[in-house]
């Protein structure tokens, strides 16, 4: 298992130099609907990414990280309120947010279908949710499937088709973008 808990400092200084500018690009549109001062969910957020990108686009939203690893949690930027815990059992009344963030970290999580019922149960009416992620029909995405399984960790990669149809039997609609052996998964809560 990759102990993320103790590499923290590795990721927040790493991090921002992986995520191509083009993710950054459709994070931005992606928010352009977003309400004033809404909250987001940034899920298995590590050191809170996706919450930084976010907040280079739109400094109004009040951003909340999710991540079972502490020592990823610390890293983040005052301005992210933090907790502990996973995606299967996120410590949220219902209709809390009004958008999620997900940037690679979908694969990690260990039950995929009960963590988007709990995003669905998180979400306010027609919320938001963008997915960034590897492509395992891809050959850099299977190689990275494999990686990870080696390391021990759940590895659940999916197609993006597979995966908007995952959402969309959870209530979604589903646009997907695709980036090489990335893509990005712009949904909505159906009304």
């Amino acid at each position: 298992m990759i102990p993320f808990n103790h590499l923290g400092w590795i990721f927040k200084y790493i991090g921002p130099l992986i995520y191509p500018h083009s993710i950054r690009e459709a994070l931005c549109s992606f928010l352009i609907p977003v309400s004033k001062s809404a909250s987001v969910l940034d899920l298995g957020a590590g050191t809170g990414i996706m919450s930084e990108f976010a907040y280079a686009c739109r400094e109004d939203l009040q951003f909340t990280a999710v991540d079972p690893a502490e020592g990823m949690l610390k890293f983040s930027a005052e301005y992210i309120q933090t907790h502990k815990a996973n995606a299967e059992a996120l410590p949220f009344d219902a209709i809390s947010f009004e958008a999620i963030l997900i940037g690679e970290a979908l694969h990690h999580f260990n039950d995929v279908d009960k963590s988007i019922q709990e995003m669905v149960r998180v979400l306010q009416k027609e919320g938001r949710l963008f997915i960034y992620d590897f492509d395992s029909s891809t050959f850099i995405g299977k190689c990275l499937c494999i990686a990870e399984k080696i390391l021990g960790e759940p590895g659940n990669f999916f197609p993006p088709e597979v995966l908007k149809q995952k959402l969309e039997s959870h209530g979604f609609s589903v646009h997907i973008t695709h980036f090489g052996y990335r893509y990005t998964i712009a949904a909505q809560l159906e009304p």
